[in-house]
């Protein structure tokens, strides 16, 4: 099977959205038959917030979303320009004097089309970006929870290697998960809808984008996909990211189809959790308060639910 990742920018959706909504209509979008969505694996969508593993300072590095936005003079002409109905892309940016300034650190994601040596915004007029996680930056003290660049590793949720009804935490080296993009979940982000740790002792974890594909997903059809997400205990999800054979990313969202999310019981938690942190090297020793402290004491743990790990630091 291929490997499965993530596009760095806005993810297009499956069916014709209506003007100025969130609903699809029942027509397939162009963009995804041209990526032949037919052929598609499709993957859950999770809800968080993205990230990105690559190089920084000589060695891997977690780094967390930050889009470049416009300033308010150049935001007013855009949206002027949209109320017009024109093409976003026929929009003229000058990126030096438009946008509003970003740490040094920044970078574009790959995929962002560069114009004269300067990233090309995309439809929204944004740039899409990343920024490296530092130990102690407190704006970004959740992502930098589940990552110890001391000995390179990443607090990581995927599926069992070898049960694919069994969900698995454990410590990933980053070199693994270079040129990656991650779903970032947990406690204090996107109100918490998988119900991980509590206020008191939080708890976040990394996702590979991609990691759980759906087995028994219906025909792309409007109809059909509404009875799934309704009716089908593993389509009690956020949404589906369909990866194409071309590299191409298709979504749908529930909101898409006219479902509230989040919801009571996501499918994310119907599944029992090995805790598996794999730290087979002597002499370890991690600050008490850190994540992976609590979760070498509980290694080799299995739990019904992720909501049933109690973190307790």
């Amino acid at each position: 099977m291929r490997r499965l990742g993530s596009v760095q920018r806005k993810l297009p959706c499956a069916f014709v959205t209506q003007p100025y909504k969130v609903l699809a209509t029942e027509i397939i979008s162009h963009k995804a038959l041209d990526a032949d969505i037919y052929s598609a694996i499709p993957t859950e969508k999770v809800d968080g917030t993205c990230c990105y593993v690559t190089t920084y300072k000589g060695q891997p590095y977690l780094w967390a979303r930050l889009d470049r936005k416009p300033n308010k003079v150049a935001e007013k002409r855009f949206k002027n320009f949209l109320h017009s109905k024109q093409n976003p892309k026929d929009f003229f940016w000058n990126v030096e004097e438009d946008f509003k300034p970003v740490p040094e650190c920044w970078i574009p994601a790959k995929e962002i089309e560069q114009l004269n040596g300067n990233p090309v915004p995309d439809e929204n007029g944004h740039i899409p970006g990343w920024v490296p996680v530092e130990k102690n930056n407190k704006q970004y003290c959740w992502h930098s929870s589940v990552v110890n660049y001391e000995l390179e590793i990443a607090l990581v949720l995927k599926l069992h290697a070898d049960d694919p009804g069994l969900l698995e935490i454990s410590a990933v080296p980053l070199t693994d998960l270079l040129e990656q993009t991650l779903e970032l979940i947990g406690t204090n982000i996107n109100g918490n809808p998988y119900g991980l740790g509590s206020k008191k002792h939080p708890l976040h974890l990394l996702t590979p984008h991609g990691a759980f594909q759906i087995r028994s997903l219906p025909t792309v059809r409007h109809s059909e996909l509404l009875s799934w997400f309704e009716g089908c205990r593993e389509g009690k999800i956020e949404g589906i990211v369909w990866h194409c054979n071309d590299g191409c990313l298709i979504k749908v969202h529930r909101h898409h189809l006219g479902l509230r999310w989040p919801i009571p019981d996501p499918y994310m938690n119907s599944k029992p959790v090995l805790v598996n942190m794999n730290l087979n090297k002597c002499g370890i020793t991690f600050d008490t308060r850190c994540l992976f402290n609590h979760f070498s004491k509980i290694d080799n743990q299995k739990f019904s639910r992720l909501k049933d790990i109690i973190i307790e630091v």
